[in-house]
C-alpha cells in the first residue's frame, strides 16, 4: 500500500520547514520513488532516472501551490507547468501523494494505450496544467498563465518545472526576457540540474552557463541542493518575496536513490528489469504492491479515464458590426483592427468582463492593433520579435480564463511557429490568431514573406479552424464571432485593399441580415454553366471574371469559400452534378482549399470535371497584382480556364 502522509505547505506558511513536516515529506518522497521505479518497469519504458532527480522539486512546487483535486478545474488558483514532460512518473507519483488520483492506477496503467497516464504529461490528468514533450516551451506557457492571472487581478503564483538540458533552447531565452520585461513577479522557475542528458554530460553536449543566462536577463537567481526539502522550501520562500521573477537551480543527482542509476546517462530513458529491478526495489524500500500485482492489473482491469477539459465562459460585449460601403477604400486587416478596438473599448475596465489580451511582436502598425493598444493599454502585450514564445504564451493564456489575441504576419504566426501551434492544438487552448500578409498578396516582400501554406499547416492539425474573409464587412463579423467562440481559430488576411463584395443587385453582400456561419459557402452569383469556388483575395477576381463570362453568354455560379478546412456538403452535392468545378486560391494549389474539396469529392464517389488554380511555385517580388497575374490567377486566366472546362 502507498499510504501518504497529509502535508499542507500551501502558500509557504513556515519561515523554516519544521522537522515533522520534513519527515512526512521525506516519507512521501520515498514512496514516490518506489512508484517511479514500478510504473516504468511495468510499462517496460519511460524515464526513471530523471524522474528520480526531479522528485523533490516536484514535491515542493506542488505542495506550495494552491492547486488541489477540488480546484484543479478552476482558473482561480495557482498553476504548475512542467516543461520537461518526459519525467511524467515524477509528476504522477507526486500528484497521487496529494490525493489527485489512486497511485495504483497510475503505476498499473502508465504508458498504456487509452490511459491518461501517458509517457509525457498531458492535461487529461488532474493537476497537469500543460501537456509537454517538446522541450523549451514550458516557460512560455508559464508566462501566459502569469499574464492571464494578472489581467484577472488575481494574486496567484505560477511555478514552472524544467530541466538543465533544455536550457540551450532559444525559446527559453525569449520567455525569460518576456517575463522580466512584463514584470511577472508571480512566476517562479525550478530547474533540475543533474548535469546529464541523453547524449551524456550536459557540458560535453553543449556548454551553457545556466546561472549567468538567467541573471543577465534580470531574474532573481538562487541555487540549492535539489534533494534537500528544507533548502528547496527556503528558496521558494525567498522567491515569493522578490519583486521580479525568480529561478531556483536545484543541483541534483540523476537516478537519486538507486545505486546503479545514480549519475548514469544510460538510465535517462531506460526502465529497470529483472535483477536490476529487484535490486532497485530493495534499495527504495519496496513500497506498494508486488510487481506481478501491477502487471496483472494492467492486463485485466478497466482503463482509468482522464478528466474532461473545458474552457471558461467568455463575458464580452461584441458591439454592433460596422458596415463598409462601396465608397470605402480599405483592407481586411484594417477592418479587423477596427472591430478589435470596438470590442476592447466596450469591455476595457468593466467589472465582470473577460480580459482581452492582445499580443504583438513589433508589428502593431502593420497588423492594425495599434488602435486597440491606445484604447486598452493594460490589455496590450508588447513582446518584441519573439514569435516562438508568444505563440505558446498566448495559447496558454487562454487556459487561465482570458481571451488571447495574437496578430502577426502569416509567415511568422503559423509557418515559423508550426510546432508551437501544434502544441496549442494538443493542449486544447482557445487562441484567436489573426494572420495578415498571407499568400502572394505580400508582393514586393518576395517569396520569404509570401505565406502560401497557412491552410495546409492548419489542415495538419485536428482542432484548429481557419477563416479567410472576402471583404471588410465579412471580416468585421468574423472577428466579433471569434471573440466568444471557444477553441483555436485563425483568420487569414492579405495586405492589400479589397473591394466590398456585392450581391447581384450591386448592394454589399455581407451586411444587413448576413450572419457568419462557420463552414458555409456563400453563393454570390447564380449560374448553370459550372461553379467557381474562390477563397479570400481571389473572390473579387472571380467576380470580375464572372462579368466577362456573362458578356460571352456563360453563366457560372460563384461561391465564396471562407472556411477551407470544412466542407459545405449541401453545396458540393449540388454543384458536383453540374458541368465543372473550378477552385481559385492564393495558396499552394496542392494542399489548400481545392485539394480538400477534390479529396472530398473523390471519397464521396462524385465524378465531375475539376480544376484547381492556385500557387504552383514560390512567387516573384513585385506588385501583388503582377505577382498574382504571373501565377496564372488573373481574370483573363480564370476566363480561359472556364472556357476550356466547357470545351
Amino acid at each position: 500500500m502507498y499510504s501518504f502522509s497529509k502535508v499542507d505547505i500551501k502558500g509557504l506558511p513556515y519561515n523554516e520547514l519544521p522537522e515533522k513536516v520534513v519527515k512526512d515529506l521525506e516519507r512521501n518522497a520515498a514512496m514516490c520513488r518506489s512508484m517511479i521505479l514500478k510504473m516504468t518497469t511495468v510499462a517496460g519504458s519511460g524515464h526513471p532516472a530523471g524522474s528520480l532527480s526531479s522528485l523533490e522539486m516536484f514535491l515542493m512546487a506542488y505542495g506550495a501551490a494552491d492547486l488541489t483535486p477540488e480546484n484543479c478545474d478552476s482558473t482561480d488558483r495557482d498553476f504548475v507547468v512542467i516543461s520537461h514532460g518526459h519525467v511524467s512518473p515524477a509528476a504522477y507519483s507526486v500528484l497521487s501523494s496529494f490525493g489527485f488520483f489512486d497511485p495504483d492506477e497510475a503505476v498499473a496503467h502508465f504508458r498504456q494505450a487509452g490511459s491518461p497516464y501517458q509517457g509525457h504529461v498531458e492535461r487529461e490528468v488532474p493537476g497537469i496544467d500543460w501537456g509537454s514533450g517538446n522541450l523549451g516551451q514550458g516557460l512560455s506557457a508559464g508566462v501566459g498563465y502569469a499574464l492571464g492571472q494578472r489581467a484577472l487581478d488575481r494574486k496567484r503564483s505560477v511555478f514552472v518545472l524544467g530541466s538543465d538540458g533544455e536550457q540551450t533552447k532559444g525559446q527559453i531565452s525569449e520567455a525569460r526576457r518576456m517575463a522580466v520585461s512584463l514584470g511577472l513577479k508571480n512566476l517562479t522557475v525550478l530547474i533540475d540540474r543533474n548535469n546529464i542528458q541523453i547524449s551524456g554530460r550536459t557540458e560535453d553536449v553543449m556548454h551553457a552557463d545556466v546561472r549567468s543566462l538567467w541573471k543577465v536577463d534580470g531574474w532573481e537567481v538562487m541555487e540549492c541542493d535539489g534533494h534537500s526539502l528544507k533548502e528547496v522550501y527556503s528558496c521558494l520562500r525567498r522567491a515569493s518575496e522578490t519583486e521580479k521573477p525568480a529561478v531556483i537551480i536545484c543541483n541534483t543527482t540523476m537516478g537519486k536513490g538507486v545505486s546503479f542509476m545514480e549519475d548514469a546517462p544510460s538510465y535517462h530513458g531506460k526502465a529497470a528489469s529483472g535483477e536490476k529491478y529487484q535490486q532497485a526495489d530493495t534499495e527504495l524500500g519496496s513500497y506498494g504492491k508486488s510487481l506481478e500485482w501491477y502487471v496483472d492489473k494492467r492486463k485485466n482491469s478497466f482503463l482509468p479515464s482522464g478528466r474532461k477539459l473545458k474552457l471558461s465562459d467568455v463575458q464580452l460585449e461584441l458591439g454592433r458590426s460596422r458596415n463598409y460601403t462601396l465608397d470605402d477604400n480599405t483592407d481586411n486587416r484594417s477592418a479587423f483592427g477596427n472591430a478589435l478596438e470596438d470590442i476592447g473599448t466596450l469591455n476595457y475596465g468593466k467589472k465582470g468582463k473577460t480580459p482581452l489580451l492582445v499580443f504583438d511582436c513589433d508589428l502593431s502598425g502593420s497588423v492594425k492593433t495599434s488602435g486597440f493598444a491606445k484604447a486598452c493599454p493594460d490589455w496590450f502585450i508588447q513582446a518584441g520579435i519573439q514569435e516562438h514564445s508568444v505563440a505558446t504564451a498566448s495559447g496558454a493564456a487562454s487556459l487561465s480564463g482570458i481571451v488571447p489575441v495574437w496578430a502577426d504576419f502569416g509567415v511568422f504566426g503559423i509557418s515559423e511557429v508550426y510546432n508551437q501551434q501544434r502544441l496549442n492544438d494538443i493542449n486544447s487552448t482557445s487562441l484567436k490568431l489573426f494572420l495578415t500578409h498571407v499568400g502572394l498578396d505580400v508582393g514586393e516582400d518576395g517569396m520569404t514573406h509570401q505565406c502560401i501554406d497557412y491552410v495546409s499547416l492548419m489542415r495538419n492539425m485536428f482542432g484548429w479552424r481557419i477563416v479567410v474573409p472576402a471583404d471588410p464587412n465579412q471580416t468585421d463579423r468574423i472577428v466579433r464571432w471569434m471573440m466568444k467562440e471557444p477553441g483555436n481559430i485563425c483568420m487569414a488576411m492579405g495586405r492589400s485593399k479589397v473591394p466590398v463584395i456585392t450581391d447581384s443587385e450591386g448592394d454589399p453582400y455581407f451586411i444587413g441580415d448576413y450572419s457568419f456561419e462557420y463552414g458555409r459557402y456563400d453563393l454570390l452569383r447564380s449560374g448553370n454553366d459550372g461553379a467557381i469556388l474562390a477563397m479570400g483575395s481571389m473572390v473579387p477576381r472571380a467576380l470580375k471574371a464572372w462579368n466577362i463570362l456573362k458578356e460571352m453568354g456563360i453563366n457560372t455560379s460563384i461561391y465564396n469559400v471562407s472556411c477551407p478546412l470544412d466542407i459545405d456538403r449541401e453545396v458540393l452535392e449540388r454543384i458536383a452534378a453540374g458541368s465543372f468545378i473550378l477552385t481559385l486560391e492564393d495558396h499552394h494549389a496542392g494542399s489548400g482549399m481545392g485539394s480538400i474539396i477534390s479529396s472530398w469529392l473523390g471519397q464521396n464517389e462524385h465524378s465531375c470535371k475539376m480544376r484547381i488554380c492556385g500557387v504552383k511555385t514560390y512567387g516573384q517580388s513585385g506588385r501583388s497584382e503582377e505577382v498574382l497575374d504571373n501565377m496564372g490567377l488573373s481574370e483573363s486566366s480564370i476566363v480561359d480556364h472556364v472556357k476550356e472546362l466547357l470545351g
